[in-house]
């Protein structure tokens, strides 16, 4: 055997020694072998990789990819204790404004694994069935029995943790029943129904694995009634208490002010029996949830709520941050917070989403139907615990100190982990675009440009030098980043082709520092769109 074949011995070496892989035995790199081999073990005479099998080794992202694919952490531990891939107005297929509604960009935001999804229900014309559209806006409407019946079928295609609907809600009592019928009958079994066990704190993602889970206020009508009771207070496990306006208003002008209107003029014609015909309405949401009412602050210090989740605007959160961060990271350690983005970002732009993650919020609501650099984050984090939606939060974000302290967003941190990220090489541009597409005359000249987005201490840019006239480009340059949160942190990787006017985009992707796996990975590059590039 000549020394540019590699005998399964040989690669353990490697695998243990350059890729960080403890625990790896013969037979997992047998395994791996066959797999690029592509060999049957029938015709197989022995394990061998010669020069050209070991780089399609490396070159294999199902193989060799930068992260770790499988989901890894605790999922026991309750509903609140995990960052939820949410989507925000999650069936508009464009702006905020006149793009059309459907069921296709909920479809598509499944098969990516979101895991909370937005409907906004308004009555037809006739004011007898019901509609998903951004209200009070030109954009047109989906039926809701299309919008059910596709999450029905695409919920669990990617991940089989909980899918969280929530619902801004514009209907009287009668069509609360009708949509009550709708969603008994489309999920049946899938439909989670709150238990008296659920008392005090949400059930975990294992435990509601397969489950559709309803999450919206509770009705005007009830709320009226409860108020002598208890101040409006809810739990997830009180049967009677249901639907909320979760998400960003529909009314342009109050989203552009950072208002979230309870619309208090709905339901008025059914208001003397809208408590019988709601029933079957209220039975069916699991997270109640609210609007900071009297004060963000006094909303998140209100400790004597059971389970819930209250709604604040990017604006409100970033207030409240600069106000009272603390007071933040202690109600997400009980209850979900929920951030959705500005009405000005009308063209389904996307906020950072970091200083919502640093304090713990759980459903940061995105535009998926978007795209940029935030969305970019957005995708990047979930990329996280094997892509299923669901993100354990640091234990710095769930601890307590021995006086019921919690962890102080403001406060100076040390350096935690130093990243060493060496850029090697890169190919493929050639199988994605034709030889013009960069220059007309001669080859392109990429280079790359590495950002860490985190916490604003972490934050930081560097690049690599530019390779002329090559679609292979060899960098072979190192870079470190000293994190102090590295738990959040994400690694950017955006290639560029170098232009005397504009530098042409060649491809970008986001990585969860925390899933890195060390040693010399492949990393696919996407487009904008997050669509794959073959490279």
């Amino acid at each position: 055997m000549g020394e540019s074949e590699m005998p399964p011995d040989k690669f353990l070496r490697f695998l243990i020694d350059f890729q960080g892989e403890e625990g790896t035995t013969i037979d997992d790199v047998e395994r791996i072998m066959d797999r690029v081999l592509n060999l049957s073990l029938s015709h197989m005479t022995r394990y061998v990789f010669t020069v050209n099998d070991f780089f399609h080794y490396l070159l294999n992202d199902e193989i060799n990819g930068p992260i770790k694919t499988q989901v890894h952490h605790d999922m026991n531990a309750p509903l609140q204790h995990y960052f939820i891939y949410t989507g925000h107005n999650s069936y508009l297929t464009g702006n905020q404004l006149s793009s059309d509604s459907s069921e296709v960009p909920i479809i598509k935001a499944l098969q990516r694994g979101v895991r909370g999804i937005e409907l906004d229900l308004w009555p037809n014309n006739a004011k007898d069935g019901i509609h998903v559209l951004h209200g009070r806006t030109l954009t047109t409407p989906v039926t809701l029995h299309k919008c059910l019946k596709s999450i029905k079928e695409h919920a669990f295609v990617k991940s089989p943790y909980p899918v969280i609907i929530t619902l801004e809600d514009h209907l009287t009592p009668t069509l609360q029943a009708k949509v009550a019928e709708m969603v008994t009958s489309t999920f049946g079994d899938m439909l989670y129904f709150p238990k008296e066990s659920d008392k005090d704190e949400f059930p975990s993602p294992d435990a509601l694995k397969h489950h559709v889970i309803l999450s919206t206020k509770p009705p005007k009508e009830y709320l009226r009634s409860k108020n002598d009771e208890d101040d409006g207070r809810c739990s997830i496990s009180d049967r009677y208490c249901s639907n909320e306006v979760s998400t960003s208003t529909s009314q342009p002008l109050s989203e552009f002010l950072g208002i979230d209107y309870e619309d208090d003029d709905d339901d008025i014609e059914d208001e003397k029996y809208g408590h019988l015909k709601g029933l079957e309405y209220k039975h069916l949401i699991a997270i109640h949830a609210s609007k900071p009412k009297n004060g963000t602050r006094k909303a998140l210090r209100d400790e004597h709520r059971k389970a819930k989740r209250l709604s604040l605007s990017e604006q409100a959160l970033q207030r409240a941050a600069n106000l009272y961060g603390v007071d933040i990271v202690r109600f997400t350690q009980k209850y979900i917070l929920r951030v959705f983005p500005k009405g000005t970002r009308v063209t389904s732009t996307n906020f950072r989403p970091l200083t919502a993650w640093m304090h713990g919020a759980q459903m940061v609501a995105f535009n998926m139907q978007g795209y940029g650099r935030s969305l970019w984050m957005m995708h990047g984090m979930y990329r996280s615990n094997g892509a299923c939606g669901y993100v354990r939060k640091p234990d710095f974000l769930l601890n307590k100190g021995p006086n019921g302290e919690v962890f102080d967003p403001k406060a100076a941190l040390p350096v935690k982990k130093t990243l060493k990220v060496k850029v090697y090489m890169g190919d493929g541009w050639r199988l994605d675009f034709s030889q013009t597409h960069f220059d007309a005359f001669s080859p392109p000249d990429f280079y790359t440009k590495i950002y860490m987005a985190g916490v604003p201490a972490d934050v930081a840019k560097k690049r690599t030098k530019v390779i002329g006239d090559d679609w292979t480009p060899v960098w072979n340059e190192e870079f470190t980043f000293s994190l102090r949160v590295p738990e959040l942190a994400l690694l950017e990787i955006v290639v560029q082709e170098y232009s005397v006017d504009k530098d042409d985009f060649a491809g970008q992707t986001c990585l969860p520092v925390s899933e890195l796996r060390p040693g010399i990975r492949v990393v696919p590059l996407h487009n904008k769109k997050e669509r794959n590039l073959n490279l």
